[in-house]
């Protein structure tokens, strides 16, 4: 206030032919007490006259009242009675906005609304989720703990413990300890303190008689540590960070402060008091023989700053802007020639109080240090903070150092700047303390939130097949597209490679060489059986049958090539069409020949006339008709839902498979379906026959093979639903050469081993001479294998 006052009044363009002056009052803590200076201020006495005012030659324009809201309060009480401005240099509170019941009441101090957008940064800068909470029990505490919980919510930063402590209680908070206990075992190395300076001053005084190491202390506002005389070598609060306002620096206050003593300013007792305590020294000559005397560039900046802080506070801040408001609030009123009124026989002019506060709530001008300064509320700017970091030495040694600046004016992600390398903390290590109730769950796991528990504990689950997360903390695991897949360690979709059944792959390979095979095989069986057709053996059961059988089988083995390669439109509808329709001619020839077989026999019996049967080859016609049906239920599928190109992108980690989709479930199990009754038909006919003579009669091996291929189809049902990908075609072509090599080798084996190997029996005299056509060691073991699988099936 001197400083500011002393300013003014040096000023040549501020407040012309005119000087500013004040009085001081001591306001006690005690509630009961505080309106007795403003009493004795307005009225010269305590002793107070309703309605009369003995103090009729009053200088005072405007009151300044602080730091404590219930010391404005109450003053504000009564000095709007009398009109007089009333600026308070403490912390804004929004109770003392109300203007309806403090009429002549203005602040000084910015809001403080951004507040707690910059202590939620700071926790997110240094990644504390995991934080406590000190914070007075008023209505200023509550409305902080709201802001406080709902901003950190939005950043999923949670409240550890919160603990609301009376204002009137604060001092004796250390000796109800036992009770808060859980404090200093809680894993919350944050804790963030909350309320005024008198609160904050008295709350950390009594927390300073329990050590705790390792935490780190945010607080909304400087305390004053010249009034702490406690020093300890292990300070709790060393390492604290302190959120407090921003503001310009007033250029000649540390010279001012140097150069200030009580030989330059005689009538101020409190400096005298400072000198005094202090420095030990008076410059007074009554003093002399008590105290020494002090030199005479004695000054305050002499002493530590545990003991005299140079530097401007908050509150001092507050003040010097309360003086230059008054001050420009004067000189407009000067300008707008306000009139006045004369006081002690002309010797000086003053004005009515009333009169400043049109101009004074619309002042608004930049102080010496280039802030702006304005009483109206509603222009006030958000406050911008310094964040301090407060370092304790052995001795009472005390310094803050200015680490960090937030400003709400900042581009989003950039309203908060620090220079980590200057924080000293409680820990005494480099490393950036830790506050989480859980460690971080890193790529490739997702958190899972503990029963009971705060959001911020939680457990680490690793991410599902091909779902990944690339990031820390993250609630859930994201799945890969389709045509990607997760790495190993589940944090990065990598691009699935394009895979079919081909001929470079083993499997494929190996089935194609079996296709060819067996159908080269089965080529040269119709080769010898076309050399021998004039043979017995080639000539039983209908020689065309036989031939075209062969044929077929033929096809059954070359159509396992339409499965292996790239799949494309064309080879997907004739996998399908070509597999029913020849499969179809196999079955239906081979129900034909057992048919012969059947009629060959009971035609030749006595008495029987069903030689025209025989004769014109009426079991012929089944191939046909049978084909004809299948030819049909091909064509409704292709025309209502035909196979087409089909990719699968599960089945194969890392793969991406093209299929041939068959379009219509139904209707391809309709086409096996028909193959396999078929070929139960065929194998009925023949298990019937299998008792007539064996002289040409394949019968037997009809059943057998007949048994085998439905034996294959029926397994391959549920092997099939059970695989997927490039082994279900492969389980496809295997049942398809495997029924196609049971046909051929059961039916056709034992001929070729008669017309090769033994040709003395290929001739009419070779079977009546016996009265088998094989051998009684092959006949029997045929037998005893057609029995089991009978008795099986």
């Amino acid at each position: 206030m001197d400083f500011a006052i002393e300013e003014i009044n040096k000023n040549p363009l501020l407040l012309q032919n005119m000087s500013l002056g004040f009085d001081i009052y001591n306001v006690l803590h005690t509630e009961w007490r505080t309106l007795e200076p403003p009493f004795f201020w307005l009225f010269l006495s305590d002793k107070v006259v309703p309605n009369y005012n003995c103090r009729r030659e009053s200088k005072s324009v405007a009151a300044l009242t602080g730091p404590s809201r219930i010391t404005s309060a109450h003053t504000g009480t009564l000095l709007q009675l009398y009109k007089i401005p009333q600026l308070t240099f403490g912390s804004f509170d929004p109770i003392l906005s109300d203007h309806d019941k403090f009429t002549s009441l203005y602040q000084m101090a910015p809001k403080e609304t951004s507040l707690v957008l910059g202590m939620v940064s700071l926790m997110l800068h240094f990644r504390w989720t995991w934080v406590g909470l000190f914070i007075s029990e008023d209505h200023r505490g509550f409305q902080m703990l709201s802001d406080l919980r709902e901003e950190m919510d939005k950043h999923r930063i949670c409240v550890a413990f919160v603990e609301m402590i009376p204002v009137s209680t604060v001092s004796f908070f250390p000796k109800t300890w036992s009770k808060h206990h859980h404090i200093i075992k809680s894993s919350a190395n944050v804790i963030i303190l909350y309320g005024d300076s008198d609160f904050l001053e008295v709350l950390m005084n009594t927390l300073r008689e329990i050590l705790m190491t390792g935490k780190v202390w945010i607080l909304n506002s400087q305390w004053d540590v010249i009034r702490s005389h406690i020093h300890l070598i292990l300070d709790s609060f060393h390492g604290q960070l302190i959120f407090s306002h921003h503001h310009g620096d007033i250029s000649g206050f540390r010279n001012f402060i140097q150069s200030a003593n009580p030989s330059k300013y005689p009538d101020d007792f409190y400096l005298v008091s400072l000198f005094l305590v202090f420095l030990h020294c008076s410059f007074s000559e009554s003093q002399c023989g008590t105290y020494k005397k002090c030199p005479h560039n004695a000054s305050l900046t002499w002493l530590p700053g545990n003991h005299f802080e140079t530097a401007m506070s908050e509150e001092s801040y507050n003040i010097y802007n309360a003086v230059y408001a008054v001050a420009h609030t004067l000189h407009e009123m000067l300008l707008h020639q306000i009139q006045m009124q004369t006081v002690g026989n002309g010797k000086w002019m003053v004005f009515s109080p009333s009169q400043l506060h049109p101009f004074m709530k619309s002042i608004q001008f930049n102080n010496p240090a280039g802030d702006q300064v304005t009483l109206d509320e509603q222009r006030k700017l958000e406050a911008e903070y310094d964040i301090l970091n407060f370092w304790n030495f052995p001795e009472g040694l005390r310094h803050k150092v200015k680490v960090g600046k937030f400003s709400p004016y900042g581009l989003h992600g950039q309203q908060l700047s620090l220079h980590e390398d200057l924080i000293e903390w409680n820990s005494r290590t480099l490393e950036n303390p830790h506050s989480v109730c859980s460690k971080s769950c890193g790529p490739g796991f997702r958190n899972s939130p503990q029963q009971g528990k705060a959001p911020c504990c939680f457990d680490c689950i690793p991410c599902p097949d091909n779902e990944i997360s690339n990031g820390t903390d993250m609630d859930q695991c994201v799945k890969c597209p389709d045509h990607q897949y997760a790495n190993r360690d589940k944090n990065h979709c990598l691009q699935k490679s394009v895979t079919f059944l081909d001929y470079e792959d083993p499997l494929g390979l190996a089935l194609a060489c079996i296709a060819v095979i067996f159908s080269v095989l089965t080529a040269a069986v119709l080769v010898v059986f076309m050399k021998h057709r004039d043979t017995p053996i080639v000539k039983a059961n209908n020689r065309a049958l036989t031939y075209i059988l062969l044929i077929s089988l033929t096809f059954c083995f070359l159509c396992p090539l339409l499965f292996i390669g790239r799949p494309s439109m064309a080879t997907c509808i004739l996998q399908q069409t070509t597999f029913g329709i020849v499969f179809t001619v196999v079955t239906s020839t081979v129900m034909a020949k057992t048919l012969t077989v059947i009629l060959a026999f009971n035609v030749t019996s006595p008495g029987k006339r069903m030689r025209w049967l025989l004769v014109s080859r009426t079991p012929n016609y089944l191939i046909p008709i049978c084909t004809l049906i299948q030819l049909t239920a091909c064509g409704i599928w292709l025309g209502t839902s035909p196979p087409f190109i089909d990719t699968d992108t599960n089945s194969e980690h890392g793969h991406i498979i093209i299929v041939c989709n068959k379009g219509s479930v139904v209707a391809f199990y309709c086409i096996l379906g028909y193959l396999i009754f078929l070929a139960f038909g065929s194998f009925t006919v023949a298990f019937l026959a299998r008792n007539l003579p064996d002289t040409f009669n394949e019968a037997k091996f009809l059943t057998f093979s007949m048994l085998v291929f439905c034996s294959v189809w029926v397994t391959f049902l549920p092997v099939y639903h059970s695989t997927k990908g490039r082994v279900m075609v492969a389980v496809e072509v295997f049942s398809i050469l495997a029924s196609s090599a049971g046909i051929l080798g059961f039916i056709f084996g034992p001929k070729c081993y008669i017309i090769l190997l033994r040709p003395e029996r290929n001739t009419l005299y070779g079977f009546r001479n016996k009265t088998h056509s094989i051998t009684h060691i092959e006949l029997n073991l045929l037998e005893c294998l057609i029995k089991w699988l009978s008795d099986f099936f």
